[in-house]
């Protein structure tokens, strides 16, 4: 084992802490902090023409004002489709058809449902904190695997300081990305 494998390693932690601390970033994104945002409908799949297909992709989508949300279809047939999968995604939004275009007027935040959003971003951190330390167990009995191949004790030392190094830095991140979330929720 080299000096090189170690490096390869470690950029491969770095990678699949990146890739938990992106989806935490997209959850994150999909709370909504009582404004309107296009991000509440990603997820959500339109029946169209036989497939499901992503709502972005069968209208448009704009936020005129802070509270509503605009869908103007580019295909009319589908406004019903539209209406319903909304309806069946369940984002706590009523959609409002005019036969052209789909309005969702997005309620103030209660109290109580803010800190239910809280809970829901903490649940989403903890998700992303666990991938992180698996990241880093998995990285670690590559280690010690590289240890047995004949990685010396020194190297396969500092490849671990490293790997906890890289850790903290991510788990740092999720931390600053939470309270950055919970403020904008619980911002009146």
């Amino acid at each position: 084992m080299t000096d090189a494998d170690v490096k390869t390693l470690l950029d491969e932690v770095r990678a699949q802490m990146n890739k938990a601390l992106d989806h935490f970033e997209n959850e994150l994104a999909k709370i909504r902090a009582g404004r309107a945002s296009s991000s509440m409908l990603d997820g959500i799949d339109v029946n169209a023409y036989g497939a499901r297909t992503p709502l972005f992709q069968v209208g448009n989508i704009s936020t005129p004002d802070a509270r509503t949300l605009t869908i103007q279809p580019w295909d009319n047939s589908l406004i019903n489709e539209i209406e319903k999968a909304i309806l069946q995604a369940n984002i706590g939004v009523t959609p409002q058809n005019d036969g052209k275009i789909i309005r969702l007027s997005v309620p103030p935040l209660t109290e109580e449902r803010r800190k239910d959003l809280v809970k829901q971003a903490k649940n989403e951190a903890e998700n992303c904190r666990v991938s992180i330390r698996t990241a880093r167990r998995e990285a670690n009995e590559k280690v010690k695997k590289f240890l047995k191949d004949g990685l010396p004790e020194d190297s396969a030392k500092t490849a671990e300081i490293t790997i906890q190094n890289i850790t903290n830095d991510f788990s740092a991140k999720v931390e600053k990305h939470l309270e950055v979330k919970e403020k904008e929720i619980m911002t009146i």
